[in-house]
């Protein structure tokens, strides 16, 4: 079994795709082939700021044979008058590359089994260039020189070894070869690999960890060993601190860790701006004590070895010290003025210019934020809270510091309210009401703070869809999709029960002229099809989602997601099926003949009228949904015998239009409750 080893060699590439362009280069490599039936062992990929590339171990020497049988036309097709074989036979003849000669006649047909030798490896793997290479998909692209190729960064060299032997393709003007290229500053010759087993040592030699996972443990273990040694706190297990370790893995070839300080005075400034200015803006890990206080010290990673490390710590640290010099001053100026000064400000900032002012969406928000405390039965203390929080939540947008560091809109905003004398309610949640901040990010914590987000986001739907600048296809440039599902994340999270359509239609009456050309339903719409997306993330079947979904109703969002969640764990039960087709029934006979609800018992004919009527009667949709959707399809799924004893013994579609409207009037009473699962009528059952 031989090794195959590609490189391709970059300018350097942004830290944010070298990962998943090493995914991908992997995927693509999977899929091609797969294609070829070349087999393979292990895929070993490799990635540094300046190369892709990977290992294929255990190559075959040529990819498999494959026998398939093809059927042709019928006998009496393949012959014509003359016992000749047919137009028909000899076309297909040709189509597989073989004449009439080769048929086999079975089962009335003729039949040619079509024979594919093996391909040798180095024949397929002379085509990875085309193939996989050259279709890299990327976010971002250059272009370079007079090529009208885009990659994500121009291409410098290729490496294509199967064993000791050179591949040979070109992608544009560059060549495969076996010369690659060591660290940047630290191995100046082109270094030649001999072999493609001996790829990652040779670069090892020149001062490269081409092994991403391997270079990360190593910066985690640097890090981690100069923490230990100073008596350090350093955290690595959170989402940031992963983040950052993973920039910082995708902008080295040969890491060394080093550690730097500031002045202690700079601690007076909250911890998220200093945080901020290391980890954002510098790319440095902070380090706190053991009662978890903020110390004056960080820690980075260089790319290079131990030579003139002094000079690099002093040359961060000064970069450092001129940021927090910043922070500083900006901290101690924004304390001089007053929230109703910032709020003055806020008045002439621009929402979007076909929606009006930040101050003007901060007054919606106010409106539809008291709208929805009502629905919630705040109390009069989270009412005044919440109203406060309204009227002055987007103030710190006009402060110096969110104007330097403006990832700290909202944390600023919390600080500076609470040292304003706003009590913690109000200042907590101008901090939450941003959040979540991503698709997966934490939810606000607090009964103030989520329903300020809730407002905001809703009302910035609401807007942009009456400004018609609605999301198309996977164009969405002002976050919407995001906001609807922070909306959907956060009332579920609270299991906050809410019909948004009568509180947005409220609003959207009361707020006029900026929200009256929004269509409603589509406004609804678009926010149940992120309750679709997050149950189809979670893996739930398609056609359940769609059943959970389809009547919405008044779009209470949690009893939604209740009940996608109720189909699904009742799709495994052993009656699911009898229950949904009996339902299902119902369902599609009282669609076609809406009546009268008033149903006659002295109208019944038999037996099964009678109980279905006893069975049902007591049932009350509007109690039954009070108590979940558990409840429901629990009453629901003890209609099925009675049901199918109805149906069994009772023909709806009578001559006698009297029995007949009564009891499609009976079918539309349970119909009622059905609907109240959704449209079962989507749930696939086989």
């Amino acid at each position: 079994m031989s090794t195959f080893l590609l490189e391709i060699g970059l300018e350097e590439v942004p830290a944010h795709l070298v990962t998943s362009s090493e995914s991908q280069l992997v995927a693509r490599t999977k899929e091609f082939l797969a294609a070829h039936r070349l087999t393979v062992g292990d895929i070993k990929p490799f990635s540094t700021p300046r190369r892709l590339a990977f290992q294929l171990c255990d190559v075959a020497e040529e990819s498999e044979a494959l026998s398939e049988e093809k059927r042709g036309p019928s006998v009496e097709r393949a012959k014509d008058e003359n016992g000749e074989w047919s137009k028909a036979a000899q076309g297909f003849a040709r189509g597989q590359g073989a004449t009439p000669e080769a048929f086999e006649v079975r089962d009335g047909y003729v039949w040619l089994t079509k024979h594919t030798t093996g391909v040798p490896a180095n024949q397929i793997l002379s085509q990875i260039g085309e193939e996989v290479v050259s279709q890299m998909k990327f976010t971002t692209y250059m272009k370079w020189a007079n090529h009208s190729f885009l990659y994500v960064r121009p291409i410098r060299w290729l490496v294509a070894l199967l064993d000791e032997q050179v591949i040979n393709f070109n992608v544009l003007d560059i060549a495969t070869g076996r010369v690659t290229r060591g660290h940047r500053f630290l191995s100046t010759e082109h270094v030649t690999i001999s072999d493609a087993q001996a790829y990652e040592e040779t670069l090892q030699s020149a001062y490269v960890l081409a092994d991403a996972e391997n270079r990360k443990a190593q910066i985690k273990s640097q890090l981690e060993t100069i923490a230990n040694r100073k008596h350090w706190v350093l955290s690595l297990d959170n989402a940031p601190a992963q983040d950052l370790l993973e920039e910082v893995n995708n902008i080295v070839e040969w890491p060394t860790a080093f550690s730097g300080s500031f002045d202690q005075k700079y601690l007076e400034v909250p911890d998220e701006v200093l945080i901020t200015s290391m980890r954002e803006h510098q790319r440095f890990f902070y380090v706190r004590d053991a009662t978890g206080k903020l110390l004056p010290h960080f820690l980075s990673v260089r790319n290079g070895d131990t030579a003139h490390l002094d000079n690099v710590i002093a040359g961060n640290e000064k970069v450092l010290v001129a940021r927090l010099e910043d922070a500083e001053f900006f901290y101690r100026e924004d304390q001089q003025k007053k929230i109703a000064d910032y709020m003055a400000k806020v008045k002439t900032l621009v929402f979007h210019e076909k929606i009006g002012t930040v101050y003007e969406h901060m007054q919606r928000v106010g409106l539809l934020a008291e709208k929805l405390a009502d629905a919630l039965d705040f109390d009069d203390d989270k009412k005044t809270d919440l109203a406060r929080a309204a009227e002055i939540y987007k103030f710190d947008l006009m402060t110096g510091m969110v104007g330097e560091f403006d990832e700290l809109q909202g944390v600023m905003g919390e600080h500076y309210a609470r040292l304003f004398g706003e009590n913690e309610r109000v200042a907590t949640a101008i901090r939450e009401h941003y959040m979540p901040t991503s698709a997966n990010g934490n939810i606000a914590k607090s009964d103030v703070g989520a329903v300020l987000a809730i407002a905001d986001k809703l009302d910035a739907i609401v807007t942009f869809f009456a400004a018609n600048l609605i999301p198309s296809g996977s164009n969405d440039p002002y976050g919407l999709r995001r906001a609807a599902t922070g909306v959907v994340r956060t009332l579920t999270t609270k299991h906050w029960h809410i019909a948004l359509q009568p509180v947005l239609a409220e609003f959207m009456a009361a707020t006029g002229t900026v929200t009256a050309s929004a269509d409603l339903m589509a406004v609804l719409s678009f926010v149940v099809d992120r309750v679709r997306k997050l149950a189809l993330d979670d893996d739930i079947r398609q056609d359940i989602v769609s059943a959970g979904t389809d009547n919405f109703a008044t779009a209470d969002i949690v009893y939604l997601t209740d009940r996608i969640q109720v189909l699904a764990n009742h799709a495994h039960d052993n009656n699911f099926r009898e229950v949904i087709s009996a339902l299902t029934r119902v369902a599609r006979l009282a669609e076609k003949t809406p009546v009268s609800l008033n149903v006659n018992p002295q109208l019944f004919e038999n037996e099964t009228e009678k109980a279905l009527y006893a069975a049902t009667s007591k049932l009350q949709l509007v109690a039954l949904e009070a108590n979940g959707a558990e409840a429901l399809y629990q009453a629901l799924a003890a209609l099925q015998m009675p049901i199918s004893a109805y149906f069994d013994a009772t023909m709806v579609n009578v001559d006698n239009e009297q029995i007949k409207n009564n009891r499609y009037a009976q079918l539309n009473i349970i119909n009622q409750l059905i609907a109240g699962l959704g449209n079962l009528e989507d749930i696939v059952i086989k």
